[in-house]
C-alpha cells in the first residue's frame, strides 16, 4: 500500500523547523561576587574608583547586549554582603518588609534573567536573605541547599527560561534555557549559627547529576550551570568547596558560569590546568567563565546552536572576559553608568554618613602591608579588641582564671584583590569606615577552650602560608604561597613564637596532616615558659574559625564556651570607644627566623615604603612598577 503524501506546505514547514533552521547565536553574560559594590566607590578610602563597581560593569553589559540580538544576563551571588553599603542595609538601617534591596533595585532595572546564591548571602541570616529575595524581579536559584526538616530545596533548584531568539536568518526560534545554581556546602560551617537546624547542604556534583537530566526531560534545550564555586586541580572530593572541575564532567551541562574564588577565567593563570583550553575558554570542552570580583570584569560565553537530529545542540563556543580597567595603563576603559546613582544614590549618601562617623583616635598609623610576614598593627588592634571583649565576657564565670589568647588574621593583604588592597590608616581620627577596613566580614565573636597542644597545631596550620625554604637552594626564594588565603593566616597574641620556614608545612591547605614529623613553630612560650601542651587555654576568635572554617586542627564548633552574638567589628567599635585614643603598635610576639645566606622575599603594595622604617627587619629589593614592591628579610 502506498504511503499517502503529506501536503507540500506541511513538508516545507517541517524541513524549515527541523532541518534547515539557521543557527542561533546566544550570548551568556555573567556578573559574580559584586559584594555590594554597586557604586564605583571605595568606602574605606572614601573616594571614587575606576577599578571596581557594578556601575562600571553596566557599561560593558549594555555594550555586549548591543552586539548580540540574543543574550541572557545572570548573577552568580555574593551580592548582598561585602561593603559598608551591605552592612547599612542589613544592620544599620535594616531593610523593611516590602522594600526592595538596593542590589535588586539595580538588577531589576537591568532586567537580569536569573541569579544564584553565594555563600555570603547567608551572612546576615535567613530572615534577612528571604526578605531581600522578595524584591528580586527575576528567579534566584540554588540546588544544593535544602530545608533541614523536610529536605525540600530552600530555593527553586533551577529555572527553565523560555525565550524567543532570532536565528541567523532573522527568524524567531523558541528555546528553553535551563539555569541551575550551586553554593559551597561549607556554608554550614561558615554560618553555622545562622543555618544549623534550619537548612543542610548537598554535594554540588551529585546534585548536578540528579537535576540536569530532569531539566532535559522537562524541555531544556540548553543547560547553564551557575556555580558559586572555584576551580582547583586534582580530583574533586565529595562536598568539595571548589567543584568546577567535577561539574565540567557532568553530562548535559552546556556552559559553566562560576565564581567565589575572585579569580579570572579564562586567563593564563589556568593554562596548565587539566582539560583547559584557555584560547577557547573551556574546561573539558565546556565553555566556562569566572569574572573576577566586585564587577571588575564581565564574563561572556558565546554559543552557536544548530538543529542536530531534531534538537538544538551547541556546535561552537567561546568564553571570554571584558575588564572595566586597564591595569597596565592604569586607566578606566568604560565610564560609570549613571543609572546606579539614580536608583541608589540616597543609600550611597546614607552609607557615606555612616562610614564617616568618628569612633576614636589612633596615635600611630595602622596598615597591613607586612601582615603576612611580621607582627602587624592592623591585626594587633583587632586582637586587643577581642581580648578586651572576652575578658568582660568570662568575668565571673568558671573560665575567668584560664589563660586568654586572641587569634586574628589579615583580611586586606593584596594578592588576588590587587596591590591597592591593604589597610592604610593615618594617625588621627578613627571612623566607622576604618573599622570596616580593619574587619571587613560580619563575623561574630566566639571564645573556644582548647589545649596548649591545639594552640601549637593552630599555629602550625597558619604557618602553611609559607613556602618551604631550601637552605642550599637559590640565593633568593619567595616566602609566601599565593594559594594560601590571608584570612587563614591566624597569628595568636598572648604567646610568643618563631617560624622556621626551612621545615615542610605540617598541614596542607585543606588541613590534612602531611608532615607529622615537621614543626615550623619553634620556641612557643606562654609567660616566658615553654607552653604546657596539656594545659587549657581560652582563645578568642570568630565564628568562621571556631566552627571549623579553614579546616584548622582541633576546631569543630564543639570547643566554643562563649557564643557571643556580637560581631567582632562591634567589639572593635566598643573597645575603641572605651579607649578613645589608642596606640596600635605591634608587640613583636612572633617572627620568621632568617635563613643564613638566603634572601627571603615577598611582594606587597608600594604603600609599604612609607612604613618601612617601622620594620627594620625588612629592606627594599626593588619597586616592580605595577603598584607592588619586593622586600626581603634582613640577615
Amino acid at each position: 500500500m502506498q504511503t499517502p503524501l503529506l501536503p507540500l506546505t506541511l513538508v516545507a514547514a517541517l524541513v524549515s523547523a527541523n532541518v534547515l533552521a539557521a543557527p542561533v547565536k546566544l550570548r551568556l553574560l555573567e556578573t559574580s561576587d559584586i559584594h555590594m559594590n554597586l557604586v564605583n566607590y571605595d568606602y574605606y578610602q572614601d573616594k571614587t574608583t575606576d577599578e571596581f563597581g557594578l556601575a562600571k560593569t553596566i557599561s560593558l553589559i549594555k555594550a555586549a547586549r548591543a552586539e548580540s540580538p540574543n543574550s541572557v544576563l545572570i548573577d552568580n551571588g555574593d551580592l548582598l554582603q561585602g561593603s559598608p553599603m551591605g552592612d547599612l542595609v542589613a544592620r544599620i538601617k535594616p531593610l523593611k518588609a516590602g522594600e526592595t534591596h538596593p542590589a535588586y533595585r539595580v538588577m531589576n532595572a537591568l532586567a537580569y534573567d536569573a541569579g544564584n546564591l553565594g555563600n555570603h548571602e547567608f551572612n546576615f541570616g535567613l530572615p534577612f536573605l528571604m526578605r531581600s529575595l522578595k524584591g528580586a524581579a527575576f528567579p534566584v536559584v540554588s540546588a544544593n541547599v535544602v530545608q533541614a526538616n523536610t529536605g525540600k530545596p530552600l530555593r527553586p533548584p533551577y529555572v527553565l527560561l523560555k525565550r524567543t531568539l532570532k536565528d541567523e536568518d532573522g527568524k524567531p526560534q523558541r528555546l528553553t534555557i535551563g539555569v541551575i545554581g550551586f553554593v559551597p556546602p561549607q556554608i554550614m560551617q561558615w554560618d553555622k549559627a545562622n543555618l544549623e537546624g534550619r537548612v543542610r547542604t548537598l554535594d554540588i556534583v551529585e546534585t548536578a547529576r540528579r537535576y540536569v537530566p530532569e531539566m532535559r526531560r522537562k524541555g531544556a534545550d540548553l543547560v547553564v550551570a551557575v556555580a558559586h564555586s572555584g576551580f582547583e586541580k586534582g580530583e574533586t572530593p565529595r562536598f568539595a568547596e571548589n567543584s568546577v572541575a567535577g561539574l565540567a564532567e557532568v553530562p548535559g551541562i552546556d556552559a559553566l558560569l562560576f565564581g567565589h574564588a575572585h579569580a579570572e577565567f579564562p586567563s593564563a593563570a589556568f593554562a596548565d590546568y587539566p582539560k583547559v583550553d584557555v584560547g577557547r575558554g573551556t574546561i573539558n570542552r565546556v565553555p566556562a567563565v569566572m569574572p573576577g570580583r566586585w564587577g571588575d570584569h564581565l564574563g561572556l560565553v558565546d554559543l552557536t546552536l544548530d538543529r542536530v537530529n531534531g534538537k538544538w545542540a551547541v556546535t561552537d563556543r567561546q568564553a571570554s572576559l571584558r575588564p572595566i580597567y586597564d591595569r597596565k595603563a592604569k586607566k578606566a576603559i568604560v565610564p560609570a553608568d549613571p543609572m546606579v546613582m539614580a536608583l541608589v544614590g540616597h543609600t550611597h549618601e546614607d552609607t557615606l554618613a555612616y562610614v564617616r562617623a568618628q569612633v576614636a583616635e589612633t596615635a600611630a598609623p595602622v596598615y597591613s602591608y607586612f601582615a603576612q610576614v611580621a607582627d602587624d598593627p592592623s591585626v594587633q588592634i583587632v586582637s586587643q579588641a577581642q581580648l578586651w571583649y572576652a575578658r568582660n565576657a568570662v568575668r565571673g564565670t568558671e573560665y575567668e582564671t584560664l589563660p586568654l589568647l586572641s587569634a586574628a588574621a589579615p583580611f586586606k593583604a593584596g594578592g588576588r584583590q590587587g596591590w591597592s588592597y591593604y589597610t592604610d590608616i593615618a594617625p588621627g581620627p578613627l571612623a566607622i569606615k576604618h573599622l570596616a577596613d580593619l574587619y571587613i566580614y560580619p563575623n561574630t565573636l566566639k571564645v573556644v577552650k582548647v589545649s596548649g597542644r591545639t594552640v601549637r597545631e593552630w599555629l602550625e596550620m597558619s604557618a602553611g602560608q609559607f613556602n618551604r625554604i631550601d637552605p642550599k637552594g637559590p640565593a633568593a626564594q619567595a616566602l609566601i604561597n599565593p594559594d594560601f588565603r590571608s584570612y587563614n593566616f591566624d597569628t595568636i597574641d598572648g604567646v610568643n613564637y618563631q617560624v622556621d620556614v626551612t621545615q615542610p608545612a605540617r598541614y596542607d591547605l585543606n588541613g590534612k596532616l602531611v608532615a607529622p614529623d615537621s614543626h615550623r613553630i619553634v620556641n612557643l612560650t606562654y609567660n616566658g615558659q615553654p607552653i604546657d601542651e596539656n594545659a587549657s587555654f581560652l582563645v578568642v576568635t570568630n565564628n568562621y574559625r571556631a566552627a571549623g572554617g579553614g579546616n584548622f586542627p582541633g576546631l569543630s564548633g564543639k570547643e566554643i564556651v562563649v557564643d557571643a552574638p556580637d560581631e567582632n567589628r562591634e567589639a572593635l567599635a566598643r573597645y575603641l570607644a572605651s579607649e578613645k585614643r589608642v596606640n596600635p603598635s605591634r608587640d613583636n610576639n612572633w617572627r620568621i627566623l632568617p635563613v643564613p645566606g638566603i634572601s627571603l622575599r615577598f611582594a606587597t603594595g608600594a604603600g609599604a615604603l612609607a612604613h618601612l622604617s617601622r620594620h627594620p627587619e625588612y629592606r627594599l629589593v626593588k619597586e616592580n612598577g605595577d603598584g607592588s614592591v619586593t622586600l626581603e628579610l634582613a640577615q
